[in-house]
């Protein structure tokens, strides 16, 4: 195993970095406050909390491509439900865990805020 990003400052986003799933772990859970994207409509900024919960099968992800992976959705239009379906499907596509549940929470916009789930199961 050769991680490349992590201990490395100014790193931007180039792909999931991966390691062996430890014996005994059946599930991990990452979530981050400090996401963002834009309103695929207005442009403006939305702000986010991102909740992933994996059962990694044969890998695990490291957390500082996984940061850099939401960071890189900084000045992306997407609306919170396609933003769940998003994050699941490419964690899906890199991990291949028996199973990936991704819950995004939209900070309250005019009042209203949403909470998108996604699940994808092998």
């Amino acid at each position: 195993m050769k991680l490349k990003t992590l201990g490395k400052s100014g790193a931007k986003w180039n792909g999931f970095e991966t390691f062996k799933r430890p014996e005994n772990c059946r599930k991990v859970v990452c979530t981050s406050d400090e996401v963002t994207a834009n309103c695929p409509v207005t442009g403006q900024p939305d702000w986010y909390q991102v909740e992933i919960s994996y059962l990694p099968d044969k890998l695990c992800v490291e957390s500082k491509t996984l940061k850099l992976y939401l960071h890189s959705f900084r000045n992306k239009g997407l609306f919170c439900e396609a933003f769940s379906d998003k994050i699941a499907q490419d964690i899906s596509s890199a991990l291949k865990p028996w199973e990936v549940k991704v819950t995004v929470t939209q900070k309250p916009r005019g009042g209203i805020s949403i909470i998108a789930t996604s699940v994808i199961e092998k």
